[in-house]
């Protein structure tokens, strides 16, 4: 990898002032790793211009390109952060000393464990761009993870699987997990992933291939004949994906199905609507299976329109229709921000909800032990919508029940609820809520305060928080076990043989 390479790949969308801060970055960089060396025997730079160059891949701004290049120099070298700051400015600064400080964290025992966690949320929601980097310099680690001893090795795969990989989901980073997932799973399961990996490219690969070819030359024709511009391809699951699927589901691997879907490219959403209405003329679609994220998009920012349909010879298939933009959010995510159209844009670093929620949870839970719980309560779980009467939206986590839902629209509604409405009919307060339900509180204004037994179901911390504010003791010792800190990631680990 060289400097070329990278100012090669942005030179058409950059500034020459922003050209300039990249050659600047990497010859400070080159200076200061002078003379190391990589286990790979590799001069110490490449690993700072493979992080650069994954940077650039994502579509990252200039100044995160320089602290990609920057980001393992004060911890390899006698140069301080004041001296990056004096060279290169508070923001570059900042982003490097972020990511020093995460490369420092130790992940042995529970107490820093914890630590660790809430010090990389907060990073992250200070700015997201302390994930970038962190990612990509993961990403190339694991890249060369075979020149490291074994022990080494297991412990940095799990710790990628068990941290970075579910934070990349939260951001919408696929294109990042995906390839962190796959590599861990071939050095934690070997035998599985070599035995997969042969099935999947001998018994499925080839086959698949000529069906997707097949069908998207039928749905091509259709397209053509509404005068929609379309591109279509195959999107194939990744094998670590497949290999959760059959533990999770105990099923073998002719049992999996949806291992596959093509993507239908379009330049507007009107198209996006067009193009399924294709769809569904020419194969009989699934019902229970279409979903709309452009009318309501995931946490992340996620867009496209989900549906199977039932294909050539009955075969279940999974389209994604998508504009070019909602394809690169759902390949990268918030990095998609600053894609290659914005490269030297001044625009502030995105927020998500998630991102509020961690700084807000770190105003009310300053003990660490109960910040990770409740980021374990609304963050590590799949998300849902949920729409009041009037098509206001709310998203909680998948549990979620009317209390949960009751309380994310105000405190007082929560704690003067007395029943509810689902879809205009009556419910049950501690039902589980479906994505797209639509709920309707029901009041009581002489409630003073929240059922204690509320405790027993509600899945969010707002929720927990409030209801506990009115609880006795004696309630509250019922509700408080202690937790495994391990559990933090059972809904996004992988199962243990």
């Amino acid at each position: 990898m060289t400097i070329e390479q990278i100012i090669t790949k942005i030179k058409d969308q950059s500034q020459p002032s922003e050209l300039k801060l990249i050659h600047q970055a990497y010859d400070f960089a080159k200076k200061y790793h002078s003379g190391q060396k990589r286990l790979t025997g590799e001069p110490y730079i490449q690993h700072s211009l493979h992080t650069a160059f994954i940077l650039t891949q994502l579509g990252a701004d200039a100044p995160t390109i320089a602290a990609g290049l920057l980001h393992d120099v004060p911890e390899d070298s006698n140069c301080s952060i004041a001296e990056l700051r004096q060279n290169f400015g508070e923001d570059i600064a900042f982003l490097v000393d972020s990511v020093t400080k995460l490369s420092l964290v130790n992940y042995h025992g529970q107490e820093r464990y914890r630590e660790s966690l809430k010090k990389m949320f907060l990073a992250i929601a200070k700015d997201l761009r302390v994930s970038l980097i962190k990612f990509a310099d993961r990403l190339h680690n694991l890249r060369t993870l075979e020149y490291l001893p074994d022990e080494k090795r297991q412990k940095i795969a799990r710790e990628t699987l068990e941290i970075y990989t579910p934070i990349a989901g939260l951001l919408g980073i696929w294109h990042l997990k995906w390839q962190m997932e796959d590599i861990c799973f071939r050095f934690l399961y070997p035998n599985d992933y070599k035995e997969l990996a042969h099935k999947y490219e001998v018994e499925k690969k080839i086959e698949l291939d000529q069906y997707i070819e097949k069908t998207g030359q039928e749905l091509s024709k259709a397209l053509d004949r509404l005068h929609i511009k379309h591109e279509i391809n195959g999107r194939f699951k990744h094998l670590y994906s497949i290999w959760l699927k059959m533990n999770n589901k105990n099923r073998k691997f002719d049992e999996i199905y949806d291992v596959f879907a093509l993507r239908v490219i379009v330049p507007t959403i009107d198209d996006c609507y067009r193009a399924l209405g294709a769809i569904h003329s020419l194969w009989r679609p699934n019902l229970g299976r279409f979903k709309d994220y452009i009318a309501i998009p995931k946490p992340n920012g996620y867009q496209s329109l989900h549906t199977t349909v039932f294909g050539s010879e009955g075969r279940a298939t999974e389209f994604q229709i998508r504009t070019s933009e909602m394809h690169a959010q759902a390949q990268y995510g918030v990095a998609a921000h600053w894609s290659y159209k914005q490269f030297g844009s001044k625009k502030t670093a995105p927020k998500l909800n998630w991102t509020k929620e961690i700084l807000n949870l770190q105003e009310t839970n300053p003990n660490t032990q109960d910040f990770i719980q409740n980021i374990q309560l609304d963050l590590f779980k799949d998300r849902i919508f949920i729409l009041t009467p009037k098509g206001d939206v709310y998203e909680l986590p998948v549990g979620a029940t009317p209390i949960d839902f009751a309380y994310a629209i105000h405190t007082d509604i929560g704690n003067k609820a007395s029943g509810v409405l689902i879809n205009n009919k009556i419910g049950q307060l501690n039902a589980s809520l479906d994505n797209s339900d639509i709920v309707e509180i029901i009041i009581d204004k002489k409630q003073t305060g929240p059922n204690p037994d509320w405790l027993k179901f509600v899945k969010t911390s707002k929720a927990r928080s409030a209801i506990k504010q009115y609880a006795p003791k004696s309630v509250l010792q019922r509700f408080s076990p202690l937790q495994n800190l391990r559990d933090l990631w059972h809904q996004i680990k992988e199962p243990r043989k």
